[in-house]
């Protein structure tokens, strides 16, 4: 159940960052610079979120080492995946 949150956040994530970056880049360009950042904070802050409940809740220490690589690993492909598209 928690892989699907994980997948559904990232998923959400990405597609807001495209659709925000076609609106920035077509209104603003000036500001994709500042857009970029302040997405990349937005998207660490709520992956680190989802990853510290997680931590909290779950009583099996590996299960967590285990969602952590995993959702490390699907953060980093959503970050390249996002800037290749660019």
């Amino acid at each position: 159940m928690i892989y699907v949150a994980a997948v559904c956040l990232l998923t959400l994530l990405g597609v807001a960052y495209v659709k925000l970056y076609d609106v920035v880049k077509a209104h603003q360009p000036e500001a994709l610079p500042k857009f970029y950042l302040i997405m990349t904070v937005i998207r660490m802050i709520l992956v680190a979120s989802l990853a510290g409940i997680y931590i909290l809740l779950a009583s099996d220490r590996q299960d967590v080492i285990q969602f952590v690589a995993i959702y490390m690993v699907m953060y980093a492909a959503m970050m390249v995946v996002t800037l290749s598209m660019r």
